[in-house]
């Protein structure tokens, strides 16, 4: 039950984007590359979002780039498998760059009518803590851990539905920052099951 996630439809998407991941390598394009590359455009996007006077309209830039950025994502992972690319740096800007990438594309929601700042930000935490959790599972014995119910992907395919619900409805409907909340404790489970599967795993 605790792998329950978006996440298992990764090896499918992964053969669709080898060829991508070739092109990107005969170019001379490395691993750590494309990682800096989605996490910068996340930043420039979320800080974009948040500050700058724009209409609503350009939240639908949001499910554009969030899908490239999970393909990106796949993409980095090849490349260092495939090429030979796998450095300890590497691991480092893998997880560091996602938690960074994820708060900043999280925060334009806690500027938007109908959403609390608290549970915005309560869901930044818990989302970096989930990762921390998956990671973890190292530390022990374990292997890095991607159990469900609410990991990265699943959470991008949220804000993907968010960002564009709030470029085509306006005003936005007063129900819409209940998913806050929602998210926060699916976000949560996903901490505990990765915490709890992590130390059975290492038991074994």
């Amino acid at each position: 039950m605790t792998q329950l996630s978006i996440y298992r439809l990764k090896p499918a998407f992964q053969r669709l984007l080898m060829p991508a991941a070739r092109g990107l390598h005969r170019v001379g394009i490395s691993a750590n590359q494309v990682t800096l590359f989605a996490c910068a455009v996340s930043v420039v996007l979320g800080l974009a979002l948040f500050l700058a006077p724009l209409s609503p309209a350009w939240f639908a830039l949001l499910p554009i780039w969030l899908f490239l950025r999970m393909a990106l994502n796949a993409i980095d992972g090849m490349m260092a498998r495939e090429f030979d690319q796998c450095t300890a740096l590497g691991a480092y800007l893998n997880e560091l760059t996602d938690v960074m990438a994820d708060a900043a594309l999280y925060l334009p929601f806690a500027a938007l009518p109908g959403f609390s700042p608290l549970w915005v930000g309560a869901l930044v935490l818990a989302a970096a803590l989930s990762e921390m959790a998956g990671v973890l599972g190292q530390t022990v014995g374990a292997s890095r851990r991607y159990d469900g119910p609410f990991g990265k992907s699943d959470r991008a395919v949220l804000f993907g539905a968010l960002g564009g619900v709030v470029a085509v409805v306006q005003p936005l409907p007063g129900w819409l920052g209940v998913s806050m909340p929602i998210a926060v404790a699916l976000t949560t489970l996903t901490v505990v099951n990765r915490v709890r599967a992590g130390l059975a795993e290492s038991r074994r």
